[in-house]
């Protein structure tokens, strides 16, 4: 694939960087569960960064209090790896939250089970 010039990449930054810190931050919560059951069977679905890349929120699966307590206490060292292993000029505040598109899926089931519809 040829680069053109100009900068022009196949996808926004805020995508790219969206990208990167979901799979930096999954693999330092893989590490933490280690040593924190909490966060064990976390699945990030997705990350979305401000414009200015001073916040970002880390969308997951499922997220019980238990877990969101752990997220906390782990935050800074989360952020820390995320500054180590990323270009970025700053590192987001990162922000934990369920996925609306999970919860929203999962509301979708329970009324289709509601109507006699199971799904596949």
């Amino acid at each position: 694939m040829a680069h053109s010039s100009g900068g022009h990449h196949p996808y926004p930054r805020s995508a790219r960087i969206n990208q990167i810190l979901r799979e930096v931050i999954s693999d330092e919560l893989m590490r933490a569960s280690d040593v924190d059951e909490r966060l064990g069977l976390l699945t990030v679905t997705g990350v979305s960064t401000s414009p200015d890349v001073r916040q970002a929120t880390v969308f997951l699966h499922s997220l019980s209090e238990e877990a969101a307590v752990a997220l906390e206490e782990h935050r800074v060292a989360i952020q820390s790896a995320v500054n180590a292993q990323t270009r970025l000029k700053r590192t987001p505040r990162l922000s934990f939250a369920v996925d609306p598109a999970v919860v929203h899926g999962e509301a979708v089931e329970e009324i289709l089970r509601r109507q006699g519809h199971e799904p596949e």
